[in-house]
């Protein structure tokens, strides 16, 4: 009897294997070169490291929006934000209906369960949470909780399709969303899941637990708080590879760990890297990006090879079994040849950026970027001049206007924005120590 249904029950068990569970480790405010796989000094983090160790470590691996909405909207559908005009926050301006997500837009779980799999999502949402319909348990999740925005903004918790008061009683929530990922995959060990993990930190408020603080007993306060907040994201992360591999799922997980966006914090380590969040400079949207499934991926590599965040969701259903469609109008690429080792360069060879009134457009090496409404335009290589320090848009004068046009085509398909944000760089922007006086009609000159 116990023969029988071992083969009864084994193609279903061959089914499950050939579907491995995706897991997705979003950072927040995390500065590109913060772990230590990156250079980061001021604190320790193996756990992200061993990604890295274990995977891929991208050194030009990309976020399409220097701040935490819009980023996770291109995550969320892999598409880029202005496609619906999201370039702001989603907790920005006078009218919150406005603010969301659009209903029309499919989100990266919907797409999962589409193929089978089950859905989970624990942490920061901030793509709108105006109306219960808008939360993640209405959006492809099958299971949801976390804050529907930064912690410090009297936003609130969510719980599957509901708003719920804060259960947690703690500022500190990495190791409370570490303990709820771990019990999502327990839950859900025997079936292919995806999980989706995106941090409160390293965003403000900078806090963290005693115990984590007093691993820095020699540096003052500021650096200590801020240390330990990256410490205790960086534990959160171990914890949760480690029930990967109590589990024995570690070999059929595909990891990514990405942060939404150039680090916010003046302790934040850039590594050089010109601007920082709420700037299209290479500071605010070039990010910590690391990709492991063992078996598959081999490991220790370092790829230079742009990337960009849009990528995840093809990529996650590539891996699933699935095929997009031409109809999605996905603007991410599937990019499992090149994590495997099979290419070392992708079709696609253009990004793009549109913040409010700043832009870019990076086409190979070439960078175009205007980084405010009175700012020029600038040229850069970045290849030669990863900081953003020269500038040869006088120097080529076809490079400049090659990518212009360019940018414009790919801006000629989008919305404007929906809503504005002062914070655009219309010229008053405190992130940014070239930004002119400020101007009027930022909205207007944005479309």
């Amino acid at each position: 009897m116990r023969l029988f249904l071992s083969l009864l029950f084994a193609p279903l068990a061959a089914v499950a294997a050939d579907k491995p569970n995706v897991l997705i480790l979003y950072l927040d405010d995390m500065g590109w070169a913060q772990p230590g796989c990156y250079g980061g000094k001021l604190a320790p983090t193996p756990n992200i490291d061993s990604i890295a160790k274990n995977g891929v470590r991208f050194t030009d691996g990309y976020v399409a929006a220097c701040i935490c909405s819009p980023s996770r909207v291109g995550l969320l559908t892999g598409r880029y934000q202005a496609r619906t005009g999201h370039d702001a926050n989603s907790n920005e301006g006078k009218d919150p209906e406005t603010k969301n997500l659009v209903l029309t837009e499919t989100t990266i779980a919907q797409r999962m369960k589409a193929v089978g799999y089950t859905t989970g999502i624990i942490g920061k949402w901030h793509v709108g949470a105006t109306s219960p319909e808008y939360l993640p348990g209405n959006r492809g999740f099958d299971e949801a909780f976390g804050t529907t925005g930064n912690l410090g903004d009297k936003m609130g918790f969510y719980k599957g399709k509901e708003f719920v008061p804060d259960p947690t009683g703690a500022p500190v929530t990495s190791p409370i969303y570490a303990r709820e990922a771990n019990a999502f995959m327990e839950r859900h060990r025997a079936e292919p899941w995806f999980l989706y993990v995106p941090f409160n930190a390293v965003h403000s408020p900078v806090v963290a637990s005693p115990e984590v603080k007093a691993r820095f007993p020699d540096l003052p306060k500021g650096q200590k708080d801020y240390a330990a907040l990256i410490s205790e994201a960086d534990d959160a992360v171990g914890a949760i590879l480690a029930k990967l591999r109590e589990l024995k799922l570690e070999e059929n997980t595909l990891i990514f760990l990405v942060s939404d966006n150039g680090g916010a914090s003046p302790l934040a380590e850039m590594n050089g890297l010109r601007g920082r969040k709420w700037l299209l400079w290479e500071g605010g949207i070039r990010v910590s990006w690391l990709a492991q499934w063992k078996g598959r991926i081999p490991a220790g590599r370092v790829i230079e090879t742009p990337v960009i965040q849009l990528d995840i969701l093809p990529t996650a259903l590539a891996a699933a079994g699935g095929t997009p469609q031409s109809e999605w109008k996905l603007d991410g690429t599937n990019i499992l040849p090149l994590l495997e080792g099979k290419t070392d360069k992708l079709d696609r060879d253009t990004l793009y950026w549109r913040f409010g009134v700043q832009y870019a457009v990076r086409q190979g090496d070439w960078k175009l970027v205007k980084a405010g409404l009175t700012q020029p335009v600038q040229l850069f290589n970045l290849k030669e001049d990863r900081n953003e320090k020269n500038d040869l848009a006088s120097t080529n004068p076809d490079k400049v206007k090659g990518l212009q046009t360019l940018w414009d085509a790919w801006n000629a398909n989008n919305l404007p924005p929906r809503w504005e944000d002062l914070r655009w760089n219309n010229g008053n922007n405190k992130n940014d120590p070239e930004a002119a006086p400020k101007k009027k009609n930022a909205k207007k000159a944005a479309k």
